[in-house]
């Protein structure tokens, strides 16, 4: 009898066991599950508050390892210019956004949080990342297979300092220049944008073949969530407002500034951004149509839909004005994270409200959080939440610069090569007996880099580490020549000076969205008065620094040779002067029309009345001199020995 008693009581332990084994294993920990499954799990075990903070998003000024904990927090971003220190280092980035993460981790359930940034030309946060040209100029090189490249090595420097999600690529279709978000924009023709979308497989990996459209995909440590972004129509408001409104037909939205989010949903792009912009009236991140209606159900996305900063307060027209209906109206529409940034409390306790009175129905925040823990997953988070110091060698290492070098040479366009079609004035000779370096853009390589840089509007002078074009040019030439740089020279200056040529570079300072919105597009002072000044005196070479086309038909006849650089990076001196010392060989194509006056605006290619300056396309090239294999052999030839290939010139005076 004893023994038939023990054996039982065995029995009953072996079984408490197993139940108690079952109790404590949770799916959605078990990373050889697959991943809806995991999401289910995961899902039922929420509660509200959980699910809630989940679609919550605050700045990183507000966040700490306690409010991750105490709100449940679902994702930390940093604005632009927003950063641990001053000069941060790798390490110290990974540190901080550990940090955060441990709060997210001592929950109850262990949720990781998302950390996300704008890289939008580079890890362009960070001191001492590769600062890439803006994508104006990547839209000029015509090489998507270059921009694949930038997207891995941009993917690999935001690795490196422990951040796993980039607010990138934008791809607006840009059709009036006077928009301050025109460089973010690859080109006026949506073809292009949608040929630039390759960067998306570069940051995120390839997708596998016959893999799921629409489904989130990320294909390791090393790549990072990928954001298409203004959904939608951002790049055709009335005038080129920002924020304001595009007035198009359906037709037209969908012709124009739909294709290219179809071409990220095809390469698995995790999430998408809405536009601050209205469609015919109606805020985006209010028209459910459109994010709800088309972009979930028709072209089936299955990333998460991620408002734009502070992107539902401005869904009243006085901002913030009635916060509970700005939760109501863009929840309802069907964004599913909310860049809050700051006030956090209020965002959960609107929305919650929202949801206990029925208000907001329990699937749409099902649906939401459904589709973030799906980005998650497949990011890995789950598995490996922690960054560590493996990547920190990553961040502008020399490999990343010589890759945005490349992109600097193949983005230029030359608009002009000389007087006539028999007197080409480029490529430079590297031997002169003095030439003069000129104009407020040769010696600064903040204004080289634009907006987003650094800080969020960017910034003058030394704001990284790069190259300038003053020292490029001095590094270039032969070591006979002597090097002049006068930032603003006057007529006299020139003339007494015996220069054999002068380089003169001018253009836009730096200017990030609204404040780069611009009615006239003239080319700032002083650079009209030092065109004048040194090329009505001696030859010289125009190199326009601009994040746009500008009114620079006035001094066309002036110069000898035009150069549209764009926004060229930390690496733009020597990329440029590569191609103007005659290394390589200008082949870059305007992305964009370049218009005579500003009345003209909008034009793009294809308009009835198409009389541009310079049109779509455009752009003339030349090859490298014979015989340039090396940088000695460059130093020992002559002006008078070289050997200038040029074709496709048009005079244009």
């Amino acid at each position: 009898m004893a023994r038939s008693r023990k054996f039982w009581l065995h029995l009953l332990l072996l079984i408490c066991w197993a139940y108690i084994g079952e109790a404590d294993y949770m799916k959605y920990k078990d990373p050889k599950q697959p991943i809806n499954v995991r999401i289910k799990d995961l899902m039922a075990r929420m509660t509200l508050a959980e699910k809630i903070g989940q679609m919550t998003q605050i700045e990183r000024e507000v966040a700490s390892a306690q409010v991750m904990k105490n709100y449940l927090i679902g994702s930390v971003l940093s604005g632009g210019g927003s950063v641990p220190h001053l000069q941060a280092s790798a390490a110290d980035w990974v540190n901080m956004v550990n940090e955060f993460q441990k709060g997210s981790l001592s929950t109850r359930l262990g949720i990781p949080m998302i950390y996300g940034i704008d890289a939008v030309h580079g890890h362009n946060n960070v001191y001492k990342a590769t600062i890439f040209p803006h994508n104006i100029g990547l839209g000029a090189t015509r090489d998507p297979e270059l921009v694949k490249r930038i997207g891995a090595a941009t993917a690999l420097e935001v690795r490196a300092t422990g951040i796993p999600y980039v607010f990138a690529p934008c791809i607006a279709v840009c059709r009036d220049p006077r928009w301050g978000r025109c460089y973010e924009s690859y080109s006026e023709d949506h073809n292009i944008v949608q040929q630039m979308t390759e960067i998306i497989p570069g940051l995120q990996g390839d997708v596998p073949t016959k893999y799921r459209k629409g489904v989130p995909y990320v294909s390791g440590k090393e790549k990072v969530a990928a954001c298409a972004k203004h959904y939608v129509g951002d790049g055709g408001t009335h005038n080129g407002i920002n924020e304001n409104n595009t007035i198009v037909n359906r037709d037209g939205l969908l012709s124009i500034h739909m294709p290219a989010y179809l071409n990220s949903i095809i390469k698995g792009v995790s999430t998408i951004m809405v536009s601050y912009s209205s469609w015919n009236g109606v805020k985006m991140h209010a028209n459910r149509d459109l994010v709800t209606g088309y972009l979930k159900n028709t072209l089936r996305f299955r990333g998460f839909v991620i408002s734009d900063w502070q992107g539902i307060d401005r869904i009243t027209s006085s901002p913030g004005a009635n916060y509970t209906y700005s939760v109501q109206a863009g929840i309802g529409a069907g964004i599913d994270m909310v860049m809050v940034p700051y006030n956090y409390s209020d965002f959960i306790n609107d929305l919650t409200s929202l949801v206990k009175k029925n208000v907001i129905p329990m699937s749409r925040i099902d649906d939401a959080v459904r589709r973030i823990l799906r980005v998650k997953f497949s990011i890995g988070l789950f598995e490996n939440p922690l960054a560590d110091l493996s990547l920190v060698d990553q961040l502008g290492k020399k490999e990343h610069r010589d890759l945005a070098r490349e992109a600097v040479r193949k983005s230029l366009v030359l608009l002009k090569n000389g007087k006539s079609t028999n007197d080409s004035f480029l490529p430079l000779p590297k031997k002169a007996a003095k030439i003069l370096v000129a104009g407020s853009h040769a010696s600064n390589l903040g204004y080289q880099c634009g907006g987003w840089t650094i800080e969020w509007q960017g910034g003058s002078g030394d704001i990284t580490v790069g190259t300038t074009i003053l020292d490029a040019v001095k590094s270039a030439i032969d070591p006979s020549t002597e090097v002049i740089y006068s930032e603003n020279p006057d007529s006299n200056f020139v003339k007494g000076n015996g220069f054999s040529y002068a380089i003169v570079v001018v253009g836009e300072p730096p200017y990030t969205e609204t404040a780069g919105d611009n009615l006239n597009l003239e080319l700032p002072d002083p650079g009209p008065s030092i065109i004048q000044a040194v090329c009505g005196t001696i030859k010289c070479v125009v190199v326009i620094i601009s994040g746009r086309p500008v009114v620079i038909e006035p001094y066309v006849p002036l110069v000898d040779a035009l150069v549209a650089a764009w926004l060229p990076g930390s690496e733009g001196g020597q990329g440029l002067t590569d191609v103007l010392f005659g290394d390589y060989g200008f082949t870059g194509k305007l992305s964009r029309t370049w218009f005579k006056s500003v009345d003209q605006l909008p034009m793009n290619v294809g308009d009835k009345h198409y009389d541009p300056l310079f049109p779509f396309g455009y752009g003339l090239t030349t090859k490298p001199q014979s015989g340039r294999l090396s940088s000695a052999a460059a130093i020992a030839r002559t002006q008078t020995s070289w050997v200038i290939a040029i074709h496709d010139i048009n005079e244009v005076a």
